[in-house]
């Protein structure tokens, strides 16, 4: 019976990506070799990853001036390759929440990352405001969606400096003006494909101005002078990145995406302001397109919601530990079909109460 994945990643990704990923994984393109056992340097992985690269390039509207990396280690290794390859003096850093919070600490032991913003104190419940950075910062660091506590910059920050972001889990779910950004960073397990790779989109003129030596394993330039293949790449994550690009080209691009996702979040948030029984945990101004995150206002009728959210097949739904409650994560590749389930089993819990 179908279930209907909410979780927070790795997650959903369409069934014609899982379809062709399945084949090629018994016989890739008809060469009688699965794409998991084929030769990094193959032409065949060749044709795979630079037409990769050239879509990322594509459906951000960017030019050659941006390189396009698939990297491993996650978004947890861009928090240290970042200010290796950019931080010479000083970084600015907008705290919003776990992650961005752990890309300030990693940068922190390279040189002064200055929080020059935070909602931590108030339980990262919303996006702060009219935040403007220019002077002797290398760069400005955010995390435009935080999975777990539910909030999304929906305005970015004016800055005179080099713009760096963590997109994890929003990355071409909307359209935006990627020119914006000096270097944009994004594990691939929630709108990209499977975990096992990093895509990493840097302007090539940011590079090359820090004055340490870096580890080679570390270096964007070194990575880019060997196409990604410096050492042996996630080479079955990355064709599912591949198959991902060109599912999200077949749905008609990031305009019809974010659709797409705001039909998805308007129906589930509406349900949740309605319904007596639910509190939504972030501001609704800086509401996440991406990961809903609600409370229980009575926290003894939770074994009856996780009830109903069982029979009906709704998987991956309970919120992070430090928020607790539910988060519903309606990446790209969610269908309407799996909101408009879940916001039954509310309108359920609400009516057997």
């Amino acid at each position: 019976m179908k279930k209907h994945n909410f979780s927070a990643g790795p997650s959903i990704l369409a069934p014609e990506v899982f379809e062709k990923a399945s084949q090629a994984l018994l016989d890739f393109e008809g060469t009688g070799l699965s794409v998991a056992e084929i030769s990094h340097r193959s032409p065949a992985f060749l044709r795979v990853i630079q037409r990769a690269q050239a879509l990322v390039l594509e459906i951000a509207g960017l030019d050659n001036s941006y390189e396009v990396l698939f990297l491993q280690g996650g978004a947890s290794m861009q928090f240290l390759m970042v200010p290796y390859n950019l931080l010479e003096t000083k970084a600015a850093y907008i705290d919003t929440g776990t992650w961005a919070n752990k890309a300030q600490k990693e940068a922190a032991l390279f040189g002064k990352a200055e929080v020059v913003a935070s909602s931590k104190a108030e339980g990262y419940k919303f996006i702060p405001k009219g935040v403007t950075v220019s002077g002797d910062f290398d760069y400005l660091h955010i995390t435009t969606n935080n999975t777990i506590y539910g909030t999304e910059f929906h305005t970015l920050p004016q800055t005179t400096v080099p713009l760096v972001a963590d997109m994890s889990s929003d990355i071409f779910s909307r359209p935006l003006d990627y020119s914006q950004f000096g270097l944009i960073y994004a594990g691939s397990q929630k709108n990209l494909g499977a975990s096992g790779s990093t895509v990493v989109i840097v302007k090539k003129d940011l590079l090359g101005k820090v004055s340490r030596k870096i580890p080679s394993m570390l270096d964007y330039q070194l990575h880019i002078k060997s196409e990604s293949l410096y050492n042996t790449p996630s080479t079955f994550a990355i064709y599912v990145n591949l198959l991902v690009l060109e599912w999200l080209q077949a749905q008609g691009g990031l305009h019809a995406m974010e659709q797409h996702n705001r039909a998805k979040a308007n129906l589930l948030y509406g349900e949740i302001d309605r319904n007596p029984l639910l509190v939504g945990y972030a501001n609704k101004e800086d509401r996440s397109l991406m990961n809903v995150v609600f409370n229980l206002t009575d926290e003894s009728t939770k074994e009856r919601l996780d009830t109903l959210c069982k029979e009906a097949n709704i998987s991956g739904i309970q919120g992070h530990r430090s928020v607790g409650g539910y988060r519903a994560s309606i990446y790209n590749a969610l269908p309407l079909e799996s909101v408009q389930v879940l916001v039954e089993v509310l309108k359920e819990f609400e009516r057997t109460a």
